[in-house]
């Protein structure tokens, strides 16, 4: 990115505190700091520019700060790396709160510096300074960030970030929060004090649970006659995503995936028996009710999917349960859900523990593979199944990985073969991420070889669109494909589900949900921010070669949307409804 290379500063003997907590961030291998600019933190601003050579981190400018922290969330989803953001005051950092929320759900490391001030009153300049002054800043995003803190000077600032980052890494993960007094900033305090050594304030290695736990997961799942693995969160490596199809071929076991989270086992392999599912598949849910051992691995939501399959009956397995998340709950969000049983209680991650259960269990034989029929379809629609065999075939043959699903795709549409396949949702549900944490996937994959692409609602695309210009403006090539309903779809489904009960005509459920009369020129809206648009897409004979022009121009470095106007409704296959558009 050498669009942005700023001037040479003259080398000063003397330097502001901003450029301590810069010096720092650059020492912390921070890559990246998404903004929108603020006069709260316009000494950082200026530090990282002028005092590091915008090099290690970089600003990346957004226009919205719930763009910058989607972009980061979905930077660490891709890479595993936290990146920076930094949030005007408190007017910015409310902003952002709902992207904030989706980094915590969603397991994800992020620092979050803020500003505010000046906390002394005296030196806070009429009106404005006092109307972006909050007493307790934090208190915005205490109960979904893992940490937070308003350092007074630049030692305690240097231990706020080594604490921040050190917390934001380690397991369960998550987004932590600095806020950065303007006068502290600003304060001149000579020559720049020895940096502490980072190393030694690095995240702990993975905690490995007690041998008698291991042994007793080991004795449960070599005795299972019909053991089922939930498989869940996962760190995006090769030798993990061995590991787990090792486990499950061991054990011959029965493997579910899960639409929340990214890609975590081969969907077409002979034991992965249903469709990957926001709410699981029948398929899956019989497979859960005649399971004798559950091994449930970081999966989001234990509780609810052993519901799903037993209702309110008891629970007919055995449940090793795999997962540090409990280290992250809080008495606010209720994203830890429901309380599941554990046979087995193992409180770490379950990339640790998947190699040691490997070799610890007993090798089940083989029963005979049941051959499963593709499904295919005859529809002349544009539907979405229609959508997804199009994107199938314009992306045969090349590595793709998809940053963003529309809440009404099917699991079965694609399959996913490597951890990058998929990179599963926003955590949190809040519509408008899509695009932000597209582009932020593709900036962290730029250089892998792998094209990045998300496949989004129109609502969702239009709540984030403005990421288009800074992946324009940053040359961060990917492939956005609008599912355009021109409506606000799933709360049409509601209206008509309560109307239905009521006794009330279903004929008005489009009221308040259609986005038309104007309609939206989505590839228009592109176009204005420097991305390509293609669209709208409005029969199916034009899907094919619009699809090829614009992986064709995503492939040459660009940016593109495809506005694809799908017919509204949802693939009478996927189980359940989702909560949101």
């Amino acid at each position: 990115m050498e669009n942005e290379r700023p001037l040479a500063s003259p080398k000063q003997n003397e330097i502001w505190g901003s450029d301590a907590i810069a010096a720092l961030l650059r020492e912390l291998d921070i890559p990246y700091i998404a903004l929108n600019p603020g006069a709260s933190f316009r000494g950082l601003h200026d530090s990282l520019v002028n005092y590091l050579g915008n090099e290690r981190p970089q600003l990346l400018l957004c226009l919205h700060e719930e763009s910058a922290v989607a972009i980061a969330h979905g930077y660490a989803k891709a890479s595993g790396r936290m990146m920076g953001v930094a949030l005007h005051s408190n007017v910015g950092l409310m902003h952002a709160t709902m992207a904030i929320f989706n980094a915590w759900c969603d397991r994800v490391p992020m620092l979050i510096l803020g500003a505010t001030g000046p906390w002394d009153a005296a030196r806070r300049r009429p009106w404005i300074d006092w109307i972006h002054t909050s007493a307790d800043q934090g208190a915005l995003v205490r109960d979904y960030t893992k940490w937070d803190n308003q350092p007074a000077s630049v030692p305690a600032a240097w231990e706020a970030l080594l604490r921040a980052a050190q917390i934001a890494n380690t397991a369960p993960r998550g987004p932590t929060y600095v806020n950065l007094d303007a006068a502290l900033q600003e304060t001149k305090i000579g020559p720049l004090p020895p940096l502490p050594d980072v190393s030694r304030y690095r995240a702990p290695e993975a905690v490995l649970p007690k041998a008698e736990l291991i042994d007793a997961a080991a004795q449960l799942l070599s005795a299972a006659e019909r053991p089922v693995i939930l498989a869940g969160r996962f760190a995006r490596t090769g030798a993990g995503w061995k590991s787990r199809v090792a486990l499950a071929e061991k054990l011959q076991a029965s493997v579910l995936t899960d639409l929340k989270a990214g890609a975590s086992f081969p969907t077409d392999h002979p034991l992965h028996v249903a469709p990957p599912a926001t709410f699981l598949h029948e398929n899956a849910r019989e497979a859960l009710r005649e399971a004798d051992v559950v091994l449930s691995l970081d999966w989001i939501d234990t509780a609810g999917a052993l519901k799903q399959a037993w209702g309110d009956a008891p629970i007919g397995a055995k449940v090793i349960l795999v997962s540090p998340d409990a280290h992250a709950h809080r008495g606010w969000s209720m994203d830890y859900q429901g309380l599941p049983p554990a046979d087995v209680y193992l409180m770490c991650e379950p990339d640790a523990v998947v190699p040691l259960l490997l070799e610890a269990v007993e090798p089940r034989a083989a029963a005979a593979a049941e051959q499963r029929a593709e499904e295919t379809t005859t529809d002349k629609t544009l539907s979405l199944r229609a959508l997804a065999d199009g994107f199938n075939t314009a992306t045969a043959g090349l590595n793709v990985c998809l940053a963003r699903l529309p809440l009404g795709w099917n699991g079965a549409y694609r399959h996913f073969k490597h951890p990058f396949d998929y990179l599963g949702g926003d955590g949190g549900g809040g519509v408008g991420a899509g695009p932000g944490m597209i582009v932020g996937a593709a900036l962290a994959l730029n250089d892998s070889g792998r094209m990045v692409a998300g496949i989004l609602g129109d609502g969702d695309f239009l709540m984030g669109v403005t990421a288009l210009w800074t992946a324009a403006h940053y040359r961060i090539p990917c492939l956005l494909i609008v599912a355009n309903n021109r409506s606000f779809y799933n709360d049409e489904l509601h209206q008509e589900r309560v109307a239905h009960e009521r006794g009330r005509p279903v004929e008005n459920k489009w009221i308040g949900q259609r986005i038309d009369e104007p309609d939206i020129d989505l590839a228009s809206m592109a176009g204005a921010q420097g991305a390509f648009g293609i669209g709208p897409v409005t029969d199916l004979a034009e899907l094919q070669p619009s699809l090829a022009r614009a992986i064709e121009l995503v492939r040459e470095g660009n940016v593109c949307v495809v506005d694809v106007r799908v017919v509204p409704g949802y693939d009478s296959s996927v189980s359940g409804s989702p909560a949101r558009r």
